[in-house]
């Protein structure tokens, strides 16, 4: 039998809510199942202990831990964005509320949860000579949001 995989990623005690938000973003995405703590648990009654969910049909869990572990940019999401309005409209999204931009198109969600968004070209136009990845990589690495039309203008240089 071939194992499944899925990523479980811990949060303090807004799993659930940060799940919701994430299935807002993403075609294809959608709550799976929520399981509560009951009396006697970590956190209060009712509290969402595990919620499972996909985004663009990969399988995720949020686990709502307490405060013994930290999400770190150690890991992170990557959303493969086709146009240039479709990273926009993430990055907006993921900084709202209290997000925190990085470098190269990474970003820490209000959550916590580091995500990289970047074009779903960049393997390809990242691909040729080293002189040709150089240019991609100065252009890039100035970058907070990442920026299509100048990634693709330094591989054509």
């Amino acid at each position: 039998m071939k194992p499944r995989l899925s990523t479980c990623l811990w949060f303090d005690d807004n799993g659930e809510e940060a799940a919701n938000f994430y299935v807002s973003l993403f075609p294809n995405s959608r709550i799976v199942s929520v399981s509560r703590y009951g009396e006697g648990g970590m956190m209060r009654k009712g509290v969402a202990m595990l919620t499972r969910f996909e985004l663009d049909g990969v399988p995720y869990a949020a686990l709502n831990g307490g405060t013994h572990f930290k999400l770190s940019e150690a890991a992170s999401i990557v959303a493969l964005c086709d146009t240039q309005a479709e990273i926009d409209r993430l990055w907006s999204a993921l900084l709202a509320d209290g997000g925190e931009e990085s470098r190269c198109g990474w970003l820490k969600d209000r959550f916590g949860l580091s995500w990289q968004v970047i074009p779903s070209v960049l393997n390809d136009i990242m691909a040729g000579d080293q002189a040709r990845l150089d240019r991609v990589m100065a252009a890039i690495m100035p970058m907070t949001k990442i920026e299509l039309a100048a990634i693709e203008k330094a591989a054509r240089e």
